[in-house]
């Protein structure tokens, strides 16, 4: 794997920020907008991905930045959990939803290997 130096530089944190991006896309409009609970919960959620990525890579340590990619990876399902309380209430439509759901796949299968390689190289 190639020496990364900025957070900004990982495949990952990209995906995540896209996610990110896709969430308050989604959650500024309609009647989503307006409820202020899951719209807020949801956006937090979403944020929390790509922000422990960087914290975690910050921390100049595998230990630390391990447990910060199991946050992230927590959020992901989390974001997943919500975008379905969404869908039950009409906020997007099924197609919205799989797109969503699928980069979150996305990201949750990259933050895995990450975590993978982390631990395997010490």
């Amino acid at each position: 794997m190639a020496t990364v130096e900025r957070f900004e530089d990982l495949e990952v944190w990209q995906a995540a920020r896209d996610v990110v991006n896709a969430i308050y896309k989604i959650s500024s409009a309609g009647a989503f907008s307006k409820d202020y609970a899951l719209r807020d919960q949801i956006r937090r959620a979403a944020i929390s991905i790509p922000s422990n990525i960087a914290e975690g890579f910050s921390r100049h340590s595998n230990k630390e930045f391990i447990q910060f990619l199991f946050i992230s990876k927590g959020s992901t399902a989390e974001v997943q959990s919500q975008l379905y309380t969404a869908l039950d209430q009409d906020y997007i439509s099924q197609e919205t939803f799989d797109s969503i759901y699928a980069t979150l796949e996305v990201v949750a299968k990259q933050l895995s290997r990450f975590i993978t390689y982390l631990k395997e190289s010490g």
